[in-house]
């Protein structure tokens, strides 16, 4: 595993200079992870960071009937356990690999000596925080006041400017990540294809035939 190329894919640790980066690059441990083991489980101590180098985690909860609740797909340059880097937390999710992972990993400690010594990327920490927190407001609310064929709309078009989508998850998950079943979802998508708005092929191949017709849904 290539510990530089896993720092650069991190949003807070883009701008780094070579001596910030070499600094990180000295604290990441490497985990390798095959198809269906988990990072973490619901309810296990949470005091590090993951870095997905590669392959994709599937973040979810189970609900109080064991159903499972798709919260977010993880890939390349995106990263979980960030709460616990402040706080003396459990996890209160799962993260389980959808395929072969490589993940670089930061413990607590060490991360909180490097926001001492590096304000710079404090400042950046504090921004990206900041843009999850907003993001999820804004999906809780989509869920809790907005129509399936909205919210699937949306979830559509956050894909732009590309316009032929490989979804990142099964159809499965997606019905659960956007709050409905997935009877519902093929219905919806179903729909979606009548109206020439998008064209299926595969289970997870989506071609975006007129973004402006689903902007009209939301």
């Amino acid at each position: 595993m290539h510990h530089h190329s896993c720092v650069y894919k991190v949003p807070i640790f883009k701008d780094l200079n070579e001596k910030q980066v070499a600094t990180i690059e000295a604290i990441m441990h490497p985990i390798i992870l095959k198809k269906d083991e988990m990072v973490y489980h619901a309810g296990e101590e949470s005091n590090t960071l993951y870095i997905i180098n590669s392959g994709q985690v599937k973040l979810y909860k189970l609900s109080e009937s064991g159903k499972e609740i798709v919260l977010d797909i993880l890939s390349e340059g995106d990263f979980t356990g960030e709460l616990s880097l402040f706080n003396d937390l459990k996890h209160d999710s799962y993260a389980q690999a959808l395929n072969k992972v490589s993940i670089c990993s930061i413990r607590r400690d060490l991360f909180q000596e490097l926001l001492i010594n590096e304000p710079a990327i404090s400042l950046e920490v504090l921004k990206e925080f900041s843009a999850r927190l907003k993001k999820s407001q804004e999906h809780t609310a989509r869920v809790s006041i907005e129509s399936v064929e909205s919210r699937l709309a949306k979830y559509l078009l956050d894909f732009m400017p590309e316009t032929s989508i490989t979804l990142p998850m099964s159809k499965r998950d997606l019905a659960s990540h956007i709050g409905t079943t997935p009877e519902t979802l093929s219905r919806k998508l179903n729909q979606f294809e009548e109206l020439n708005l998008i064209s299926q092929s595969g289970q997870r191949n989506i071609s975006l035939i007129d973004p402006d017709g689903l902007s009209e849904i939301i």
